[in-house]
């Protein structure tokens, strides 16, 4: 499902919802344990899991950018910077099948990049819930896919960006 990106008064915001079929707990734990980070998201990393700590990103030319946790509530809330600008929040919950995740980006300025990156996002939500049923994901194709999908719904919220 493609997320749902909002024009707000001085920014955006666009929120990807998943469920799964397995305990908060585990999804957590893909979300915060390096070695399952490194399974979706090879170039993210947590180095000081706490408010106020921090997620590094490997830049992938030897350095690495610090992304500041702006909120952590353990098994619920993880949010850190994303670029100069924006924010990547994930919030769980519980549901009777499982879990629920809500990853919200904020963004403040709609760019040509804005699609690659939501693509991506919804890539990687995807990849996760692979993971978790033992499955695997042709990751350049569905990104390709969506990348399109994601180009046509920035344009229509941001048409003259």
């Amino acid at each position: 499902m493609l997320a749902v990106i909002e024009k707000l008064e001085n920014s955006y915001i666009a929120r990807f919802e998943r469920q799964f079929d397995h305990s908060i707990e585990e999804v957590w734990s893909w979300l915060t344990d390096n070695e399952k980070l490194a399974k979706w998201f090879n170039e993210l990393r947590v180095g000081e899991l706490r408010e106020g700590g921090f997620m590094e990103f490997d830049m992938g030319d030897g350095t690495f950018e610090k992304m500041a946790i702006m909120d952590l509530k353990d098994q619920s809330v993880l949010e850190f910077t994303w670029g100069s600008d924006m924010a990547v929040r994930f919030e769980l919950s519980t549901e009777a099948s499982g879990c629920k995740l809500f990853l919200i980006e904020k963004i403040e300025k709609i760019t040509p990049h804005t699609p690659k990156d939501l693509a991506g996002w919804h890539v990687c939500l995807d990849v996760i819930k692979a993971l978790m049923e033992g499955e695997t994901i042709e990751r350049m194709e569905e990104w390709k896919k969506w990348y399109e999908e994601y180009k046509q719904a920035v344009e229509k919220v941001s048409p003259n960006e």
